[in-house]
C-alpha cells in the first residue's frame, strides 16, 4: 500500500510511518517547500500552493499538519494560525487530491475532541452536537473542507483525537518534569473529564480507518476509559512515584494560560469512542494507570 502523510514529521506522523514501514507498506511524506527541484509531492500551505505531480499513485491519504494550538497564548494572531492550517490546508489537499486522475479510496483526516466543547459529565459520541467556542468551530470548519475529497468519491474518516500520551512529545511530555520534580497537582477542581489515548493507538486507530472501508464520517480516537483530572493526576502520580500536592487553581491557569485554559485545561469533555469499538477495533491500552506505566517504564 502507498500512503500519502501530511504532518510526517510531528509526533503521531513519525509513530505511524514507522508502524506502516514496518507492516511492509511505502509512506511518503508531503513536505513543505516551494521548490520544484524535488522528487516528492510538495506544499506550501500559508501560500495556496501543492504540486501531488510526483510519488503518486496512493492508495489512501494521512492528513495530519496543522499549527500547535498549545504553542503559545491565543493572540488573534495565533488563532488565525490555528484556523487556517486546518481550515486552508484541508481544502487545498482535498481540491489536489479530488483532481488526480488516479485518486486514493481513502483520506483519515486528524479532527480532534474539542469539536464537542465543554460538555461536563455528558457521555459524547460522534453523533453528538458540535460545541461553541473557538475549538468547536475551527473543527466543524476544518471537518467542512474536506467536502471536495467527499465530491469526488473518496472515503472521508475523520478522526476526532483525544490527548495524546507519548513520552517524546505532546501533553504528557510537558507534564514529566514538574511531576518528576513532585510539583504535579490538578487543574481547578479536578473533576473536568479528559479524553485520552496512547500513541500507539491513535497510529493503529489510524491504519484501522485506512484498512476498514466501514469507517466513515467522524471516529473518536479516544480511549473507551475517560477520566477526570484529578485520576489522571493521581495516576500520573503513581506512575512517576511521586507526590501530587501542588493543585492549579483555575484563576492560576487562566492567568498563566489565558483563553487557552479554559479550551484545553479548564473544560470537560468525555468522549467514547463508539464507532471503534462497535466495529470491533481493540485498545492495546484502554485503562490510564497501565497506559501510562507502559509509557514510562
Amino acid at each position: 500500500m502507498n500512503v500519502l502523510v501530511s504532518g510526517a514529521s510531528g509526533m503521531v506522523g513519525a509513530e505511524l510511518t514507522n508502524q506502516l514501514g514496518a507492516e511492509g507498506h511505502n509512506v511518503t511524506p508531503l513536505r513543505r517547500g516551494k521548490s520544484t527541484q524535488t522528487t516528492e509531492p510538495i506544499w506550501d500551505p500559508a501560500g495556496g500552493l501543492i504540486d501531488l505531480s510526483r510519488g503518486g499513485p496512493w492508495d489512501a491519504v494521512v492528513h495530519l499538519a496543522g499549527e500547535n494550538i498549545a504553542a503559545g497564548r491565543w493572540t488573534d494572531k495565533l488563532k488565525r494560525s490555528i484556523r487556517d492550517s486546518r481550515v486552508n490546508g484541508t481544502r487545498l489537499l482535498c481540491e489536489a487530491l479530488a483532481n488526480l486522475e488516479h485518486k486514493p479510496s481513502v483520506i483519515v483526516c486528524a479532527s480532534a475532541v474539542g469539536y464537542y466543547g465543554d460538555s461536563g459529565d455528558a457521555e459524547l459520541n460522534e453523533d453528538s452536537a458540535n460545541g461553541e467556542g473557538f475549538l468547536p468551530t475551527v473543527c466543524r470548519e476544518w471537518e467542512a473542507a474536506a467536502q471536495p475529497a467527499r465530491d469526488a468519491g473518496i472515503r472521508v474518516v475523520h478522526l476526532r483525537i483525544g490527548v495524546v500520551l507519548g513520552r517524546e512529545g505532546g501533553a504528557l511530555a510537558k507534564m514529566l518534569t514538574p511531576f518528576k520534580l513532585g510539583a504535579g497537582g490538578v487543574i481547578g477542581n479536578g473533576k473536568q473529564f479528559m479524553s485520552w489515548i496512547t500513541l500507539n493507538d491513535v497510529v493503529r486507530s489510524i491504519v484501522y480507518a485506512i484498512k476498514t472501508e466501514s469507517m466513515v464520517g467522524p471516529v473518536n480516537a479516544v480511549s473507551p476509559e475517560p477520566v477526570t483530572n484529578r485520576t489522571f493526576t493521581k495516576a500520573l502520580g503513581r506512575a512517576l512515584g511521586r507526590p501530587t500536592i501542588f493543585p492549579m487553581p483555575a484563576f492560576a491557569a487562566r492567568l498563566a494560560f489565558g483563553e487557552m485554559a479554559d479550551a484545553l485545561l479548564l473544560s470537560s469533555i468525555r468522549v467514547v469512542p463508539e464507532k471503534l469499538v462497535r466495529s470491533g477495533f481493540e485498545f492495546d491500552q484502554p485503562k490510564i494507570d497501565s497506559a501510562l506505566t507502559s509509557i514510562l517504564k
